[in-house]
């Protein structure tokens, strides 16, 4: 085998670097260790899955997995193809996924379908809420909460319900738009089922139990999440049901993951994602 040149090697060196920790970890771990960082303006998209084949193809089959995940969220159908494609390898192994700092919405709901979920004083999971990003007429894509409006038009229908002559409920009523109530509703089951399903198929495989149903439901409850973006740590995430392994902020093997976090986080710009393991480092340019 050709040796790397002096300069191809220093142009690579934070790559080398990153693998060669990916290595110990594995070697603490006695786990294969694959890795999904996203920047802050990236998308879980569908566009993932060819970079997931690629991490994927050296990955030993029936072995235990960990999946270093960083994302703000994204498209839930994509979420659920990546964890199947994971699963498909894994097998009936453990799989860990392991947030160092944030993985939010799809990002959660991937994180469900883990055997265990590794966390640490930085890590937070989030609400799995839908948002539906609509066009406001202008040009302009507006995110929307889905529980919110539901919840808006359960309110309005129930005050009219009470007193039909309301001028307030009756003129906000006309506000709703029956198709996007439909779909709203469609949206926010989908996430319901995917989630107990995620559940179902990982921390909760049988013969182990668990309230699947309540977890779920707690996660979607936008009365106890007042806002999508709101922080469920290892404490919480705990409290409602999920396995969490908890690892100390100065735990050697906590901070291994953490550095490894930052020499990734640090290699990309907001737009970017970088799927890395052992093998493999690539780099890519969010299409949303």
């Amino acid at each position: 085998m050709p040796k790397k040149t002096p300069a191809f090697q220093a142009m690579h060196a934070g790559r080398y670097r990153r693998q060669e920790l990916i290595r110990t970890i594995e070697q603490l771990t006695g786990r294969q260790l694959i890795c999904y960082v996203g920047g802050i303006q990236t998308s879980i998209s569908r566009d993932d899955v060819l970079m997931l084949v690629d991490l994927l193809h050296n990955v030993r089959p029936k072995e235990k997995l960990d999946l270093l995940l960083h994302t703000p969220g994204g498209d839930m159908d994509a979420a659920e193809k990546i964890v199947s494609m994971i699963r498909n390898v894994v097998g009936n192994e453990e799989l860990r996924i392991v947030i160092p700092d944030f993985a939010k919405s799809s990002g959660t709901l991937i994180a469900l379908g883990a055997d265990a979920i590794v966390m640490s004083d930085s890590s937070e999971l989030g609400p799995i809420d839908p948002q539906i990003v609509l066009n406001d007429g202008q040009g302009n894509q507006i995110p929307t909460p889905i529980q919110s409006y539901l919840d808006a038009f359960a309110q309005y229908s129930g005050v009219l319900a009470a007193y039909p002559d309301d001028v307030v409920a009756n003129i906000m009523m006309q506000k709703f738009d029956p198709a996007r109530l439909k779909l709203f509703e469609a949206a926010r089951l989908r996430a319901r089922t995917f989630a107990e399903s995620q559940l179902r198929g990982g921390m909760f495989r049988s013969p182990k139990t668990g309230n699947i149903t309540g977890i779920a439901g707690e996660l979607l409850n936008t009365g106890k999440w007042l806002s999508h973006g709101q922080m469920i740590g290892h404490a919480e995430a705990r409290e409602l049901g999920l396995t969490v392994e908890y690892l100390a902020p100065h735990d050697e093997l906590w901070e291994a993951y953490w550095q490894l976090y930052c020499y990734q986080r640090f290699e990309i710009k907001d737009k970017q994602k970088l799927f890395e393991s052992n093998y493999a480092s690539l780099p890519m340019e969010d299409g949303d």
